[in-house]
């Protein structure tokens, strides 16, 4: 459970994945968009969570491919969800990039842009029976879907 010292190949697509929209999204950002006002204890946990997320993407080897098994199917739903999220991406980059735009929803999952990542980087953390990023997920979860939630809440 407190996982294998190594790198992992599948962390860092994993995060390939994450980084490269977020990347594009600093010159594509909606309109109105603003970091004033969030809640600092979010924001703390929220920064926190990427640290120790990204870190533990990278340094546990429990993250990569093995023989398929039962278990392989906590992976599967792990990309399953990171291909959702670049969808919503995509969705997102062809959109007007408003606001609403980009805290909306995809397939009934809320701030879906916040909410799927760490949704798979969960499971990833299952997979690999890597209990630290279990712990990185669910700190990052509360930082970077409260922040979203909120911003949320204000667009109405």
């Amino acid at each position: 459970m407190l996982g294998h010292l190594g790198f992992s190949y599948v962390g860092l697509v994993f995060l390939i994945m994450l980084f490269v929209p977020n990347l594009i999204w600093t010159k594509e950002q909606p309109q109105d968009y603003s970091a004033e006002g969030e809640n600092r204890f979010l924001s703390l946990l929220e920064r926190a969570g990427e640290v120790l997320t990204t870190c533990c993407a990278l340094i546990f080897s429990d993250f990569n491919l093995r023989e398929w098994s039962n278990w392989s199917w906590w992976l599967a739903a792990a990309v399953v969800l990171m291909v959702m999220y670049e969808i919503w991406w995509v969705r997102y980059f062809r959109s007007e990039r408003r606001l609403a735009d980009f805290y909306s929803s995809l397939l009934g999952i809320p701030v879906a842009g916040a909410t799927l990542p760490v949704l798979a980087f969960f499971l990833l953390g299952i997979y690999g029976k890597v209990i630290w990023m279990l712990i990185a997920s669910v700190i990052l979860g509360i930082g970077h879907i409260g922040i979203h939630l909120q911003h949320r809440r204000e667009i109405g």
